[in-house]
């Protein structure tokens, strides 16, 4: 078989597997990366596939031990964490998850309707929203592997275990642990005025009204910077610094599509400037009519990968004046 006929023949499984890598390893940068080392591996090793499993079931084998390893190294590249312009209020903690990045909704239009096993207990992209994602990376490599593959994909425990060369008897174990660990931290389908409520008091600077929208238990993170503020006490304060420190700077907000729940684009422009620049990516975890999490991403990387352009223009009224995300690559 050469490169062209190997090529169509895992070209339908790459989108999930990428989908699968990413929620194993919270980074899309590091997801694309074990997609490729996947696919070197299985292109190598095509020759000595019996056909005990099927294909796919034998490239997530791969797949799901090159993240493990990934996982396990301790040369994975950690970003550095920003320095934050002002000085921030005290955080509740300091061990956010600084790797996560977030996943484009365009890449789980290629993921299959259905899981390959009667088991699972989470939708394919249910599975992919960032509070999810977040309690993966919390887990130790062999929960979090197990938990995807019985719970995400359907995979029964007999299969789980061959894949990841254990006992049926370990992988209960271990399961029992990962499912007690994440807890049902599902979020819940919203019809996007919550959002918009949230979006119009943001970039007002409405502080009080957005503190009123959070839940009692509601987190603040800002990968890449390790800090984490609970509560709407907590995260008032830090927003209040952080508004205080935009000053009479124009805050834009664009929506844009990732991890299945609201999430807006992020432009600052200077007083009296025309053009607003990048400021990151915000995303909101919602539960009900509230809001249980805000997710700032500070790296602009994450607009390119989202097709959205690296400037906005503003209006007179302080609004975009077309959405940047008309502007695909």
């Amino acid at each position: 078989m050469d490169g062209t006929d190997f090529g169509e023949l895992v070209e339908p499984y790459r989108g999930e597997l990428l989908v699968h890598c990413y929620r194993l390893l919270g980074s899309l940068s590091d997801a694309e990366d074990a997609l490729q080392e996947t696919l070197v591996a299985a292109w190598k090793g095509l020759a000595g596939f019996e056909g005990r499993s099927s294909l796919r079931t034998w490239l997530y084998t791969i797949a799901t031990n090159r993240c493990l390893n990934l996982r396990r190294s301790a040369g994975r590249r950690v970003p550095v964490a920003p320095e934050p312009p002002f000085e921030p209020p005290a955080p509740t903690r300091r061990d956010a998850v600084t790797w996560l990045q977030p996943c484009p909704d365009t890449l789980l239009e290629q993921l299959p309707d259905t899981a390959p096993g009667p088991e699972a207990r989470y939708g394919m992209k249910e599975a992919v929203e960032l509070a999810f994602i977040t309690a993966l990376q919390r887990l130790p490599p062999r929960q979090a592997a197990v938990l995807i593959l019985r719970d995400v994909l359907g995979y029964p425990t007999a299969e789980v275990a061959g894949m990841l060369a254990t006992t049926p008897t370990v992988v209960k174990g271990v399961l029992q642990r990962a499912r007690s660990a994440v807890g049902d931290g599902r979020t819940t389908p919203h019809d996007g005025r919550l959002a918009r409520r949230f979006a119009d008091a943001f970039t007002a600077g409405d502080v009080d009204t957005v503190v009123g929208l959070l839940l009692d238990d509601a987190w603040l993170t800002m990968p890449p910077a390790p800090h984490e503020y609970q509560g709407p006490a907590a995260i008032g304060a830090f927003l209040r610094a952080s508004d205080a420190w935009r000053g009479s700077r124009q805050l834009l907000l664009v929506p844009a599509e990732v991890n299945t729940q609201p999430a807006y684009a992020c432009y600052l422009a200077e007083p009296g400037e025309t053009v607003a620049r990048p400021a990151g990516l915000l995303a909101l975890t919602v539960r009900g009519e509230r809001i249980a999490g805000l997710t700032r991403f500070h790296d602009n990387a994450a607009l390119s990968r989202l097709g959205l352009v690296a400037a906005a223009g503003v209006t007179s009224a302080g609004r975009a004046s077309s959405r940047p995300g008309a502007d695909r690559r």
